[in-house]
């Protein structure tokens, strides 16, 4: 795994205090031919409340034989379901078609939604060893562990046991926040199907994903040198304070994938002129395959400083100005959704068209569009539950940054 890292400005007046922007670029390595890779060690959690009666539900079950279907015979899988109860259809062992088949076929739908339950009986056939948790529901968490904050403690306490969590939202009644987050704790994904049409696709996504992770529990600390600061990471990765620094909670890996991870340091004046070291950054991660491994980078922060005249000379760095824009045009569109929710609609209409202004001075005629779009609909006859999900999913995927 390589990692480089660009800063907006490489030349700093030495003569001012500076708000630099720091984007990383993690490389993953190609993952190896399906026929050389670990077996998947999965739990499958699919909600059978009375909501999910008819299609949605026959869909799921449809899904959940197709993926069946294509797991080898040494990979592992656990199937659950679950509504005020929770039943283990399936425990945690090699597959077998015929009596997962018909595991798949016994769901029916049934009562509330118990979330907490069927994710828990997941981990429970998962404990020991790396796995995934996939997790499908249409509703809210209303029976068992129902306060959110918990539900994504769990997620993360699993995910550092190197069980990690994939969520699926079906409709328009779940809870999308709980779900990203609990998938971001678990550094799994979270997905959303505004219809069950969308479902085939997602679980074809997942699990190429599955097939194609190739570190685990990767992790961007952040640590700054003395009187530098880290003023905030503008990615929505789970991240925690550490000793004046910050760790950025980045999950699987997948193969042949990049990441981006921006981040803002305070830099303060720089008593003298010359190289300078700003910060050091360690990315850690577990290997995965035949054998496991642990393994640590660390890549220094430089810039110059230099006078004021020099450092006006050269222009900023324009890809990371870029992804800047994005990701602080993500952040807005969430602040749109906030004031929408709170009724001020003037508001979320006002941040979302202002923010696609700034999109369109920069160039950025597609991310301004999306903006654009949103507007209409951030008013009183208009935003609906189905809007906000759209919304919500769109400034998450931004925020996350993955790509091929």
């Amino acid at each position: 795994m390589n990692a480089s890292v660009r800063l907006e400005h490489t030349l700093l007046a030495a003569e001012a205090e500076h708000e630099l922007n720091a984007m990383v670029e993690i490389a993953i390595p190609d993952a190896p031919g399906d026929e050389s890779r670990p077996p998947l060690r999965l739990a499958l959690v699919l909600d059978r409340s009375g909501s999910m009666a008819g299609e949605k539900l026959e869909v799921a079950k449809r899904c959940a034989a197709w993926l069946v279907s294509r797991l080898r015979p040494q990979d592992e899988l656990a199937l659950v379901d679950y509504d005020d109860n929770v039943r283990l259809l399936a425990p945690l062992a090699p597959v077998s078609q015929a009596p997962l088949r018909a595991a798949i076929s016994s769901i029916w739908p049934g009562g509330s939604t118990n979330l907490s339950g069927g994710w828990l009986k997941g981990l429970e056939q998962l404990r020991g060893d790396r796995g995934k948790i996939l997790i499908l529901t249409d509703g809210l968490a209303n029976v068992g562990i129902t306060d959110e904050h918990a539900l994504v403690e769990l997620a993360r306490r699993a995910g550092a046991e190197r069980v990690g969590t994939s969520t699926i939202g079906f409709g328009h009644d779940f809870a999308e926040e709980l779900l990203t987050q609990m998938a971001d704790a678990g550094g799994g994904n979270a997905h959303y199907a505004e219809t069950p049409d969308a479902a085939p696709a997602i679980f074809a996504d997942e699990l190429e994903g599955l097939t194609s992770v190739v570190a685990q529990n990767v992790s961007l600390e952040i640590r700054p040198q003395e009187h530098v600061e880290v003023l905030g990471i503008l990615n929505e990765y789970p991240h925690l304070a550490l000793a004046g620094g910050v760790q950025v909670q980045l999950g699987d890996g997948y193969g042949g994938e990049r990441r981006r991870i921006v981040f803002s340091l305070q830099v303060p004046r720089l008593a003298e002129l010359g190289p300078v070291h700003l910060a050091d950054l360690v990315l850690r991660y577990v290997s995965v395959g035949d054998e496991i491994a642990h393994h640590e980078l660390t890549i220094p922060v430089t810039a110059n400083a230099v006078s004021a005249a020099e450092a006006a000379g050269i222009a900023p760095d324009g890809e990371v100005q870029e992804e800047v824009l994005l990701l602080k045009a993500a952040q807005a569109r969430e602040q749109a959704i906030r004031l929408a929710d709170a009724g001020e609609f003037d508001a979320a209409q006002r941040v979302s068209r202002e923010t696609a202004k700034g999109l369109r001075l920069a160039g950025m005629d597609t991310a301004a569009e999306a903006l654009e779009a949103d507007a209409p609909v951030l008013s009183a006859p208009l935003y609906s539950a189905a809007e906000r999900k759209r919304m919500w999913f769109a400034q998450h995927q931004t925020r996350r940054r993955r790509s091929s």
